[in-house]
This record gives structure tokens, C-alpha cells and sequence, in this order.
């Protein structure tokens, strides 16, 4: 697998990422770079070590995983979607509100962006791939599309209002569609 291939592999599966973090920037239209970077390292370092993952379980457990996958994601993305849907909504103090730079708020979107890298894993322990450039490469685009996600996310803000949590959320929910529709409609 050459070099190119496995950049553009890194930039697809960056997508979802990007997208999650625009939402989190969103929701924290006042994100300090150290608070940027505490939402985006456990985003990029879960992208990277997914396929490691993936490649160390190998082949034999793909089939299973691949039925389930979409679902996983669509799930976790769709429940965090609605709950910054239903916080925006609420009155000037909601009791959880969403908040991205919570650990196990994070740690679900991490999870649900990097299931796909997972598979991902499965195909490069399949073929002759340098897995060591791909992990690195998959963690660092993603990274930067995270922090680019949030700064265009905090951009935004200001310009939707008070409401800019509804937006984020129905973001997480057409990710998780999106995932969904692309594994069913195959």
C-alpha cells in the first residue's frame, strides 16, 4: 500500500470527526486552544489506535463487527445529537448539558468517529501495509481536522444564536445517519 493511498485513507476517515468537531465548537463558541486540544487528542488518538486495533483482532472477527457496526455508531451519535437537541432547548440552567469537553461525552463521539477505522484495521492486516505510517498518519490528520472542525465551529456560534446546540446535535444525528445509510443501502 503506498504512500498516497494511505493519506487519502487518513482524510476519509476524518470526515466524521470533522463533522463532530464543528459541533463541539458549536456548543463552546469560547474554546481556549488547551480546551480545543482536550477534545481533539482523544479524537485523533482513538481514529490512530482503532485500526491497530482492527489489525491486531484481524479478519477472522470482521464479519461479525461489520454487522453491527453501523448501528454502534448511529446509536452512540444519535443519543448525543438528541441530548445537545434537548439541552439547547431547555431553560438557562439544564441539569446535563451537552458538553463536549466531559470524558465520557468525548469518549462516546471517539468511539463512534473511529468504529469505521476499526474495519479499516481488519483490511490492512489483510494486505502488505505500513501499519506504523498509517496509525500515525490516520491520528494526524485527524487531529487537524478536529482542531479545524472546532475553530470553524467556533466561528459559527456567534452567528446562529442561542440555538447553536440544536444545530450541533442534528449534525450528530445525520453522521449517524449517514453511517447507518451507507452500510444498509450497500
Amino acid at each position: 500500500m503506498d504512500f498516497i493511498y494511505i493519506i487519502f485513507l487518513a482524510i476519509s476517515l476524518s470526515f466524521d470527526t470533522f463533522a463532530v468537531a464543528i459541533s463541539c465548537g458549536l456548543c463552546l463558541p469560547q474554546i481556549s486552544l488547551r480546551n480545543a486540544l482536550k477534545i481533539s487528542l482523544p479524537l485523533a488518538f482513538t481514529q490512530a489506535v482503532m485500526p491497530l486495533i482492527g489489525w491486531l483482532i484481524g479478519s477472522s472477527f470482521e464479519q461479525t463487527l461489520k454487522s453491527y457496526d453501523h448501528w454502534i455508531a448511529f446509536l452512540l451519535l444519535s443519543f448525543l445529537g438528541v441530548r445537545m437537541i434537548v439541552s439547547s432547548f431547555r431553560g438557562k440552567k439544564p441539569p446535563k448539558p451537552f458538553n463536549p469537553l466531559n470524558l465520557p461525552t468525548i469518549m462516546g463521539l471517539s468511539v463512534a468517529t473511529s468504529i469505521d477505522a476499526l474495519i479499516v484495521g481488519f483490511s490492512l492486516s489483510l494486505i502488505e501495509a505500513n501499519l506504523i505510517f498509517a496509525v500515525f498518519s490516520i491520528g494526524f490528520i485527524t487531529l487537524i481536522a478536529a482542531m479545524l472542525g472546532i475553530s470553524i465551529g467556533k466561528k459559527t456560534s456567534p452567528l446562529l444564536g442561542k440555538k447553536m446546540g440544536a444545530v450541533g446535535g442534528v449534525i450528530l444525528i445525520v453522521i449517524g445517519l449517514k453511517i447507518l445509510l451507507s452500510h444498509i443501502l450497500v
